[in-house]
């Protein structure tokens, strides 16, 4: 299979970029990943790249995008780090993929049994790793269904957790990014929050977080 270029990537909208995506995870998850000639992607993409789709999602060694998307050399660009985290490094790199390299779709990827989550919900302490898990925390405090035992050991507390740090992730976005939310309202660029099983590889896309050609009131972003 080819990489994409110019001409297939300028060809999708903010949806069939999502069902590639969609369609991807699926043969993952039936073991029936396209067979790619790598080495022949990278002869096509030595000239530059047309990436369909920019993901954000965590460092976790069992996530990543290319695999259980089933993308090869030059289809997607993925930004990692522990809880895909939104900073300001990440909005300018979601900036760079949407507005200069022109991706169409950004997908915000949480997964189950996620060891920064569960650093949060303990309150770990340790070094650089404070500030990053302090951005987690206000997941925490807006999880209100679970009463007892809010910390790693509770699997659907962290779960739950997880859920709602990954809509705020995709909030953030609207929120801190000027282009991309104007590129969201103008249909130009989607946005989705999804979660990753680590058990089973499916991923389950949030629909009530996708957001394509709202208005930035709409999405609860002020002019």
């Amino acid at each position: 299979m080819k990489a994409h270029n110019k001409i297939t990537q300028e060809s999708l909208t903010p949806e069939t970029a999502l069902e590639l995506l969609r369609r991807g995870n699926e043969r993952f998850v039936n073991n029936l990943r396209i067979n790619r000639n790598l080495l022949q992607q990278v002869n096509q993409t030595k000239e530059g790249q047309w990436p369909f789709a920019a993901i954000v999602s965590c460092m976790d060694s069992r996530t990543s995008a290319e695999l259980i998307f089933d993308q090869g050399l030059g289809d997607i660009f993925s930004i990692r780090l522990a809880g895909a985290v939104i900073s300001d490094n990440v909005l300018g790199s979601l900036e760079y993929a949407c507005k200069v390299a022109r991706s169409k779709i950004i997908v915000v990827l949480g997964h189950t049994h996620c060891g920064a989550i569960k650093g949060a919900c303990d309150h770990v302490e340790m070094g650089n790793l404070t500030g990053l898990l302090g951005k987690i925390r206000p997941a925490i405090f807006q999880e209100k269904t679970i009463r007892e035992n809010r910390t790693s050991s509770n699997q659907a507390f962290v779960e739950a957790v997880t859920n709602i740090h990954t809509e705020r992730s995709v909030q953030a976005i609207l929120e801190q990014s000027v282009i991309l939310a104007e590129m969201i309202e103008k249909g130009e660029v989607g946005i989705i929050g999804a979660m990753y099983d680590v058990e089973t590889g499916t991923v389950t896309f949030h629909e009530h977080t996708k957001r394509i050609g709202q208005s930035l009131e709409a999405v609860g972003v002020s002019a």
